[in-house]
């Protein structure tokens, strides 16, 4: 029997909330709907929705979108006691963590037997800058017995070096929550996530949030899919399942690693390994790809 794993992207609309509550009824009616699956992620920055709980927070500037952080407490145990309950492992998208004089825009993913790991994305996207927001160090990939995952947030889709390091050491599934404030920077990550799944002979969940609570945030541009590499064990264009266009929707689907980590030994492109057998070459131009 091969083994397998069921993901759900869940594709989040952001809505003016009038409190936490609203948010968590808004969260647990979507987790409704991926009965069954294994993994379960939402979008990046989640959270910013709370924003709008504050009286007059069209009014106020993006800079002070820090003050979600407030909220990391209520967060974190809503996203803990789904996990457990429902004996799923849930990425709960992104969170902006206050540590020390930064804001960290950090994904937690939650384990049904209660452990929290947390990745803190490595690149921010040049708008984040506005919010004064550091970046973390640390590309772990994730052992859920079942399968080895990796979390890339956004942006980080977009830099091969972070996905190409994750799946050299082991991840077979790439967990990519995203924000994007227009449709040219969901083709951005829709087209790097797919690129990411060809050169590393990966699958990967992207789930990005939608709608528009009103300025001064920004709208979120979002097809959710799950994706696979382009080959003749897979769809030919890599879609596992794809999400409807900028409304709230959740899409499922069975990935069979078994079949993933054949294709890498006998596919048609076995770019896992021979970029490894290609090593060589590289480390001849380790000036120019890692410059100082």
């Amino acid at each position: 029997m091969s083994r397998t794993v069921t993901v759900s992207a869940v594709q989040f609309e952001m809505r003016e909330l009038d409190g936490f509550d609203a948010f968590a009824a808004q969260v647990r009616g979507l987790i409704e709907q991926t009965d069954g699956s294994d993994i379960v992620v939402f979008p990046e920055l989640v959270t910013e929705p709370l924003f709008t709980v504050k009286p007059g927070w069209q009014s106020d500037p993006i800079s002070e979108l820090g003050r979600i952080s407030e909220y990391t407490d209520d967060y974190r145990a809503l996203f803990a006691d789904l996990a457990r309950s429902r004996g799923q492992n849930i990425l709960a998208g992104t969170h902006l963590v206050q540590k020390e004089d930064e804001l960290l825009n950090t994904a937690f993913l939650f384990t049904p037997d209660g452990t929290e790991y947390q990745h803190e994305k490595t690149h921010i996207f040049p708008a984040e800058a506005d919010w004064g927001t550091g970046e973390g160090n640390l590309l772990e990939p994730i052992d859920l017995g079942n399968v080895t995952v990796g979390i890339a947030v956004c942006y980080e889709a977009e830099i091969p070096e972070v996905s190409t390091v994750l799946s050299r050491r082991g991840a077979e599934l790439l967990l990519m929550p995203s924000y994007t404030f227009t449709e040219a920077g969901f083709y951005r990550v829709r087209h790097t996530a797919a690129a990411r799944c060809i050169e590393n002979q990966v699958y990967a969940v992207h789930a990005p949030i939608a709608g528009f609570a009103g300025a001064p945030l920004s709208p979120g541009w979002a097809r959710a899919s799950i994706l696979s590499p382009c080959d003749l064990a897979f769809p030919a264009n890599g879609v596992v399942a794809e999400a409807q266009t900028n409304v709230e929707d959740v899409v499922t689907a069975t990935l069979d690693l078994d079949l993933l980590a054949e294709n890498r030994k006998t596919g048609a492109a076995t770019t896992f390994y021979d970029r490894q057998r290609r090593s060589p070459l590289y480390r001849s131009f380790a000036a120019d790809l890692l410059p100082e």
